[in-house]
Parts: C-alpha cells; sequence; structure tokens
C-alpha cells in the first residue's frame, strides 16, 4: 500500500521541476515522460487531470487541453529518493504528440530504430539482434522503475495483461 503524497516530500531539481513517468493504469504501458513543477503537480491532485510543465514553451500545460486527449490520474506516486514521479492514468486517444499510443513506440536496435510492436512479436529476436537483447535493453532503459520489463515479457509470451489484472483483482479480494 503507498503513502499519500505530501508535496513537502517531492525533491524538485535546481531548476524547480521534478521528471515525470505518466503510465496508461490498466496495462501498465509507459506513455510518456515529462517535467512538472509544484504547480503542476498541485493541479493535477485538485483537478485529476495531468499537468506539466513545458521546459520548451516555459509554462504550465494540462495533457490535452488541445488535442483533448487527456490523461485522467488514477494514482500520483513518488519514488523512493523523492526525486521522480508516477502519474497513473487513464489516457484518452493517442498520448503521444505525433498521434502515437506511447512515446516509446521505438525501439534503438544496434544498426537503427526497430518499431516496438515487431520487437515484442518477434519473442525480443529482430533480423538487427537475433539474440533478443533489444528487449532487455528496452525494458530496463525505457522505465525500469515502473513494470515495462514484466509487460513486455507477458506479451511476448502472449499472456494477455487483463488476465494479469483479473487475478491481481482476484487475490486483492481475498485478502484480509
Amino acid at each position: 500500500m503507498s503513502e499519500n503524497i505530501r508535496l513537502s516530500a517531492v525533491r524538485f531539481g535546481a531548476d524547480g521541476l521534478v521528471p515525470v513517468v505518466t503510465q496508461e493504469s490498466r496495462s501498465g504501458d509507459v506513455l510518456m515522460v515529462a517535467y512538472a513543477n509544484r504547480e503542476a503537480l498541485e493541479r493535477t491532485l485538485s483537478t485529476g487531470l495531468a499537468h506539466y510543465f513545458s521546459r520548451s514553451r516555459g509554462k504550465l500545460w494540462q495533457k490535452g487541453e488541445t488535442s483533448e486527449h487527456v490523461q485522467r490520474i488514477t494514482e500520483v506516486r513518488l519514488d523512493c529518493d523523492g526525486d521522480a514521479v508516477l502519474y497513473r492514468v487513464e489516457q484518452t486517444g493517442p498520448a503521444c504528440h505525433t498521434g502515437t499510443r506511447t512515446c516509446f513506440s521505438t525501439v534503438l536496435g544496434r544498426t537503427g530504430r526497430v518499431p516496438a510492436e515487431r520487437v515484442v512479436a518477434d519473442g525480443g529476436a529482430t533480423e538487427e539482434d537475433p539474440g533478443g537483447h533489444v528487449l532487455s535493453r528496452l525494458a530496463w532503459t525505457v522505465a525500469s522503475r515502473a513494470v515495462a520489463r514484466p509487460q513486455v515479457l507477458l506479451q511476448a509470451r502472449g499472456v494477455p495483461l487483463e488476465a494479469v489484472w483479473k487475478e491481481l483483482e482476484r487475490r486483492e479480494k481475498r485478502e484480509p
């Protein structure tokens, strides 16, 4: 069980920002990484909608304010060091500004970019990486503190993530 976040526990950087990993709450997919300042976190917690701070524009923004691809917050977590935040969200539409479901849809292979779907479908093996080593690099580098590695491995083995969620919910109901 997680504690409630106190903003005083967040260790903002010298620039007043903290990195935010955004994860789809049901699938566990990592959708994007952005930054938040204190005001963005306050608005996220008070409205239930994901807010970030744009470093390039130098201003606060709400995900979906122009695209209508909003992120409804299901949970906000603080990492063990207090220097990174996890938004668990229900995503409406694509999360990436390019129109893809996630900003992490491409895997860097030894000889270039390999679509993530191909790595998963091939069980990690690709022409560029026949041993499947890209799969391990993808999982650990994209979001080692989240659940990317187990999720990718489950998908690679044909285990539907929905079955995992149902089993976890069933077990949770049995606990006193």
